[in-house]
């Protein structure tokens, strides 16, 4: 029988998710700076709003950490790390561009409600919820180990790529635009923070303790329509043109730089 190969523009599921966590658990044991796939999933909205299309190559190594060795072969540099063979670098690629797909299409969809099946929903997890919902015994074990509060690691991810192609996010010159930008990254940074609101949902399972406050998930939201307008922003100027840069013209008296003998007045000058 033939081999089949999913299509590229088939939403991740579940069991997607837990091979994308796999292998990068498994890229950590040899780059301890690897991130969590919220962390991924944050940097690939960041992207998708970036001014300038980022290729793969650039923003991978930087992303992962991954050196320029081939897979399987370390790079031999200080804290590179290396997919493990070619099929898990075939394998990772094939689902991360499943979801950047997703992503973008969501990010594409002209959707009024977050409720629309439509709109981008980031791959985020309530890691407070999922803690709380242990044996009590369990959680004792993990002793007073920091969580991170809900989507904070997402907006981290976003807030990586801004900071590393500062360039691409320059404030434009346009006065309304800038506003526009500076408004919705604030909204992004916000969540970075801490949720330091009184829990009143669980968003890990309806009968759990509650994990996330109401301001958490109405920043949340927030940041959702902030990644939208970042994304109609950029689209709407373009790429950035650098300047063109003319070459000086010479005085009037000075040699024709055309190599005639004359003077520039009496030649190209004229």
């Amino acid at each position: 029988m033939p081999m089949t190969t999913t299509p590229l523009s088939q939403p991740l599921d579940n069991g997607d998710f837990d091979a994308l966590d796999a292998i990068l658990d498994d890229l950590r044991t040899r780059g301890d700076d690897v991130p969590q796939w919220e962390f991924c999933e944050g940097a690939i909205a960041a992207l998708l709003c970036t001014r300038r299309l980022v290729p793969t190559s650039e923003y991978l190594p930087v992303l992962l950490g991954i050196g320029d060795g081939a897979p399987g072969v370390p790079s031999g540099e200080e804290g590179d790390t290396w997919f493990a063979d070619e099929a898990q670098y075939q394998r990772f690629m094939a689902l991360w561009t499943r979801r950047w797909n997703e992503v973008a299409a969501a990010l594409e969809a002209n959707v009024e409600t977050l409720d629309d099946e439509r709109a981008y929903h980031p791959e985020v997890m309530d890691v407070r919820g999922a803690v709380a919902a242990l044996p009590e015994e369990v959680r004792a074990e993990m002793g007073d180990q920091e969580l991170p509060a809900y989507g904070q690691v997402w907006a981290l991810g976003f807030m990586f790529v801004v900071e590393n192609w500062a360039e691409e996010w320059a404030e434009p010159r346009d006065k309304e635009a800038a506003e526009w930008l500076n408004d919705a990254l604030d909204t992004l940074v916000a969540l970075t923070e801490d949720d330091t609101g009184k829990p009143a949902f669980s968003l890990h399972s309806e009968d759990g303790p509650p994990s996330v406050s109401e301001d958490r998930m109405n920043n949340f939201g927030s940041a959702i329509w902030a990644v939208y307008d970042l994304r109609q922003l950029w689209q709407s100027l373009g790429p950035r043109v650098d300047p063109v840069r003319r070459a000086s013209e010479p005085g009037r008296n000075d040699p024709c730089p055309c190599g005639s003998g004359k003077k520039y007045k009496k030649c190209h000058g004229a």
